[in-house]
Formats: C-alpha cells, structure tokens, sequence
C-alpha cells in the first residue's frame, strides 16, 4: 500500500490493554490461523519486519477510519473508530485472553487486538510467495476486523458465526476498492489480501467415517467457521468489485 497514508499514522499510538475483564463476544480473524501457520516458517522474521509492519497498519488504520466515517455519514449513521491493540503470543488485555497467531474484534472494548509477529508473518509470507511487499496481506487482517465493527455498528447480526465473517471479509474487499479509488492500491496489494483471506481459511474437517457423525461435523463447520479458502476469496471480492452496499443490507443506500 502506498505511503501517501504514513504520515499521520506514525502519530497513532498502539497500546497493549492490561485488566482481564472478559467481553461478551470475540470476532477473532481465524480459529484456523494459529495451527495453519504454527509451523516453522521457510524465512526469518526480524524485529525490523514486525516494525514496518506495524507502521503500514497504523498508516492504513487512518484510511480505513476515513473509509467508514464517510460511509456512515452517507447513510445517516455516525462510525466509532475500533481502537487498535498490539500484544504477542498468548496474553491477558482488558478483553480478556487474547490467543496467539491471530487477530480479534472486542465489541464490548471496540477493540481490533492483533497478535503483531502473526500479522508481520502474513505480510512476510505473502511477500515471499508474491514477490511483492506483501503489506497488503496484513492490512487485510485489520481491515476484515473493522469490518466487524462496521458491522455491529450498523446493527449488523448474522444468525451464525459465518455470516459475520461473511461480512467482515465482505468489507475488507469493500475497504480495498476505496482505498483503489483514493490512489492508494499499489501493484500486488489486491493479490497480497487475497493471499492472506486463503490462507486463514478453515482447515478440512477431520472425519470419522460414520455419515451421520460426519454430517454434523461439516454442517456446523459450515455455519460457524470462517470459510473456505474460495469462500473467504469470494467474499472479498464481493466487497471489492460491488463495494460496501454489497456486503450488509445497512449499507444499501451507500453512492
């Protein structure tokens, strides 16, 4: 993403939260995330990589803020930024246990918690596979949990777990094609945040061979997991081709 963004964004400060009061909903980025990449990753990842990272999400942070502010007002609503909040690995934050290897939306703190060496992983890792800078991927990340906050906001509630992810993916693709329209996609962001939905898509279910068992097991992977690798990719591009009107009936009256 272009730096036409970083220069407020240095400015935002991002705080670990510290009490362990625990929120009556979590929209974490992907249950599957932690154990698809918990194992050894084919580069190293410094603490310059971490840095940078973090620098490009604060910077698109004021875009993405912009982004719903503006859609909101067009619909007569008015946009509470989520705060955002770094931690590592495994730790205790004002809403409540936050788990390693992903990224979580605490409505009752409005709250986007990223776990910033996992976040600094997807943009490493889609960088490698691109041969791009690979921000893109990572932004996503906190894009998809601002939508969830759009979301909910909006008064927003699918009746299963995919639904809101559904959605939240929805307006993360609905993020990227403003952030297009600004100017400020460069070559391979669009590829990056594809790269990143795929590869926090839910796991395949591990069956047991009884039909009926099994049934059970995808019917309620169907309707409370994030998506599928094509399923999540679809839905960003939902957002992206058609926008946020696209994505949430709240949002219909959207230009």
């Amino acid at each position: 993403m272009k730096s036409v963004f970083q220069g407020a964004a240095l400015a935002l400060t991002l705080a670990l939260a510290g009490s362990a009061a625990v929120p009556e909903t979590q929209h974490a980025f992907a249950a599957s995330a932690a154990s698809a990449l918990a194992a050894p990753a084919p580069f190293r990842l410094t603490e310059s990589d971490v840095e940078a990272s973090n620098q490009k999400i604060a910077a698109a942070y004021q875009h993405l803020v912009g982004t719903w502010t503006d859609a909101f007002r067009q619909v007569g609503e008015r946009f509470v930024p989520p705060r955002i909040a770094r931690y590592r690995g495994t730790t205790m934050t004002s809403c409540g246990r936050m788990p390693a290897n992903n990224a979580v939306y605490c409505p009752s703190r409005n709250t986007v918690f990223y776990d910033e060496v996992f976040v600094a992983a997807q943009a490493k890792a889609a960088a490698n596979e691109l041969g791009t800078d690979g921000d893109m991927a990572a932004i996503g990340i906190i894009a998809h949990e601002t939508g969830h906050a759009v979301a909910l906001q909006l008064g927003y509630r699918g009746r299963f777990t995919y639904d809101n992810e559904k959605a939240a993916d929805c307006l993360a693709g609905a993020f990227a094609r403003q952030a297009d329209r600004d100017g400020a996609l460069e070559r391979g962001d669009v590829e990056e945040a594809f790269f990143g939905m795929a590869s926090a898509a839910d796991p395949e279910p591990e069956l047991t061979g009884d039909v009926r068992t099994d049934r059970r097991i995808v019917q309620r992977q169907v309707l409370m997991g994030h998506g599928t690798r094509e399923e999540r990719m679809a839905n960003f591009r939902t957002g992206l081709q058609r926008g946020g009107r696209a994505c949430i009936p709240q949002l219909a009256a959207l230009r």
